[in-house]
């Protein structure tokens, strides 16, 4: 099988490739490199330097899907700048849908997102919760995800969305080579932290003190990139024609930022200062997952559901530098 994959230089999306590579798939890599290095795209993909929204030079009728990664992922920059959110993650998802329906690629699997649902009103999160996202970068996805089920029931795309919950942790290919964040500028908690265990950063900002919380600070449902990633590949053997799934991915249990600087410090074994800071715009209080759905009807569960082990994966990661 033939693949594009939009994005494949990013975190989830190198994984995702290198796992199709793994088992025997052609991969076309298409990312421009704004936010990610070359470095993370595998030997043996296929790489072509550009925006989404350049998908048509690429696809042509010889492609059996695509897996969809790029864009912008921050949620306290999307309401700083809506500008480019809404050209990058919804104008360049629109563009590629087009460029699928010219070419006759007919499969889709979409990295979409938690920040959808916003603040839920009841936990953990179901696939058929309210949707009403806190920031730009929510709405991005949540306009995306309706675009979708439009061509799905107008042009009879196979189409799969995976609402990602907080994805950590790294991950060792068949070759022995590691795989984990590197974000310019990075913006997830967890390897900030470990930057700051590393003495590469002074301290952590734990934004928001004053949430319904236990501890006041925001808490998330976190998943191993890992697990993530094969969930991608059991998807796209699962979408169907004429139809757009939708799947939460998560480990169904939440952890506080406070939580996991605690975890991070005895992962690491080393004092990591933290400063309060006040709540960035659009930081839902909540998000813990039920992946109930993909469950029943990906097949798919967790691996490495233990945060240490998250963190762990990752510290390792980032020592290898």
């Amino acid at each position: 099988m033939k693949y594009l994959v939009t994005g494949g230089a990013g975190y989830v999306g190198s994984v995702v490739t290198t796992m199709l590579l793994e088992g025997g798939h052609e991969v076309v890599v298409l990312d421009d490199l704004a936010t990610n290095d070359a470095n993370g795209i595998p030997a043996g993909a296929t790489v072509e330097r550009g925006r989404v929204q350049d998908s048509a030079d690429v696809l042509d009728p010889g492609f059996d899907g695509v897996f969809h990664f790029a864009g912008l992922i921050a949620n306290g920059e999307s309401m700083e700048k809506p500008e480019i959110y809404w050209d990058a993650n919804v104008s360049g998802t629109l563009a590629l849908l087009e460029a699928m329906r010219k070419s006759d690629v007919g499969t889709l699997v979409f990295s979409s997102s938690a920040s959808v649902y916003g603040n839920p009103s009841e936990l953990p999160v179901t696939e058929t919760a309210v949707t009403r996202p806190t920031s730009t970068y929510g709405a991005n996805k949540l306009a995306a995800d309706y675009a979708i089920t439009s061509y799905a029931i107008a042009h009879g795309l196979a189409a799969v969305s995976l609402r990602y919950f907080n994805v950590a942790g790294a991950w060792k290919d068949a070759s022995g080579l590691w795989h984990g964040e590197r974000h310019d500028p990075e913006t997830h908690l967890i390897p900030i932290i470990l930057a700051c265990a590393a003495g590469d950063r002074d301290k952590l900002q734990i934004y928001g003190t004053d949430y319904d919380t236990a501890d006041g600070t925001c808490v998330r449902d976190y998943i191993h990139v890992a697990d993530l990633a094969r969930a991608h590949l059991l998807a796209v053997d699962k979408a169907e024609a004429h139809r757009h799934r939708i799947y939460n991915l998560g480990n169904g249990n939440g952890f506080s930022n406070r939580e996991v600087l605690a975890a991070a410090q005895r992962v690491t074994g080393r004092d990591i200062p933290a400063l309060d800071a006040p709540r960035r715009p659009g930081d839902p209080a909540t998000l813990v997952a039920s992946s109930a759905a993909a469950e029943r009807d990906l097949g798919w569960r967790p691996d490495r559901p233990a945060l240490e082990d998250i963190i762990a994966d990752a510290w390792e990661f980032y020592q290898r530098g």
